[in-house]
């Protein structure tokens, strides 16, 4: 059996100018400050002799592969990513960038707004718009009930409302 992996799908290429811009910013730190004192720091413990026993030169090798991975993987998606400065013309339908206000069939409500792959945080009540739920809400307007199929069962879901930022 091999080593082979398929590989993974990739993220809708949409992002707003405030993920790419922390992007940018994510990027620029690498390389301009952390890899500098990670690679002076391998440097340094190069000079202490053998370097199969010294933890300082495999930990700081093994971080600087690790910092020019990412910087490899956040250029490369750069340079594919469309950036959406613009809320759609349509703003009671469901797009990207979307804040999503939903009922569901017992009566909770849940509030999200729908952005890229590349810059959602769960944690700020934001989904990537490649998420069941995201998918399932595309295209739909205030009123209109999805069924979403989730690990607890089957959930209907009613849209409450629609909002963009305007930045």
């Amino acid at each position: 059996m091999g080593r082979y992996r398929a590989p993974r799908p990739r993220g809708t290429p949409l992002i707003t100018a405030a993920g790419e811009a922390r992007l940018r910013a994510e990027l620029d730190d690498l390389w301009r400050k952390e890899r500098p004192v990670v690679a002076l720091a391998v440097q340094d413990a190069a000079k202490n002799g053998d370097r199969s026993e010294n933890g300082d030169y495999i930990y700081g090798k093994k971080r600087l592969r690790e910092i020019d991975g990412r910087v490899r993987f956040i250029s490369k998606r750069l340079e594919v990513l469309q950036v959406v400065r613009e809320p759609p013309s349509n703003q009671e339908r469901i797009f990207f960038g979307a804040t999503v206000e939903v009922e569901d069939q017992h009566g909770t409500q849940q509030s999200f707004t729908i952005l890229g792959p590349d810059e959602f945080e769960s944690s700020r009540g934001e989904v990537s718009i490649d998420a069941p739920i995201a998918r399932a809400l595309l295209g739909k307007s205030i009123g209109d009930c999805v069924n979403l199929e989730s690990p607890g069962g089957l959930r209907e879901l009613e849209v409450l409302n629609v909002a963009y930022r305007h930045s």
